[in-house]
């Protein structure tokens, strides 16, 4: 299961771009709480820290409780804006999950046993189209990954949703359709296309 985080926050008395600017000088980012009918709540919270949580790369798939005025605050982050030029976060958003809810959250896709794959062991590529996968489940209950057993799967086979085992009690956020997590593909098939590009470069 993915680990519990913890974010200390302030509460924001000024909002607008000025005082947003101020408080990212002071090395604090903008963010703001919405959800389960309650009023927003604008809070501010440590860019180091926040970076902290960024980096253990499952931050958006994480319950994050924010710490803000003594009290604490179940919520999932949806939403980090970054500076484009030099990375740094600029606002967040997170909504308010109860503690059963049922949430909607992108989990990574692991590959495993690749050893075990026919088609992998003839020179195979494995080609991911999908690296993470939409899920449904219980807040309390969210998944570090999806693991996807390659064990013999031949060159040429997709491996869709369906044949993927999912943790207990998740389903897919795409009902409608049975997609694409990943294909194994001939390297003659990635060869020749390489080639009639060359070609065609060598033409022109």
């Amino acid at each position: 299961m993915s680990e519990q985080l913890t974010l200390s926050a302030e509460a924001r008395d000024r909002a607008g771009k000025g005082a947003s600017r101020a408080l990212r000088r002071e090395g604090r980012v903008p963010a703001v709480i919405y959800g389960m009918n309650e009023e927003p709540l604008s809070i501010h919270v440590e860019e180091k820290l926040l970076n902290k949580l960024l980096g253990t790369g499952h931050f958006f798939n994480s319950v994050i409780m924010v710490e803000v005025n003594g009290k604490t605050v179940r919520t999932l982050p949806k939403d980090v804006a970054f500076h484009p030029v030099s990375d740094r976060p600029l606002h967040a958003d997170f909504l308010r999950v109860a503690e059963h809810a049922s949430v909607t959250v992108a989990v990574p896709v692991r590959f495993e046993n690749e050893a075990a794959s026919p088609g992998l062991k003839k020179g195979g590529v494995l080609n991911v189209v999908r690296h993470d996968v939409e899920l449904v489940v219980d807040a309390s209950e969210i998944p570090d990954d999806v693991v996807v057993d390659l064990t013999g799967f031949e060159v040429g086979d997709s491996i869709h949703i369906s044949a993927v085992t999912l943790p207990k009690g998740a389903k897919p956020a795409i009902e409608d359709r049975d997609f694409t997590i990943a294909t194994i593909v001939a390297p003659s098939a990635l060869k020749s296309a390489e080639g009639e590009g060359e070609a065609e470069a060598e033409a022109e």
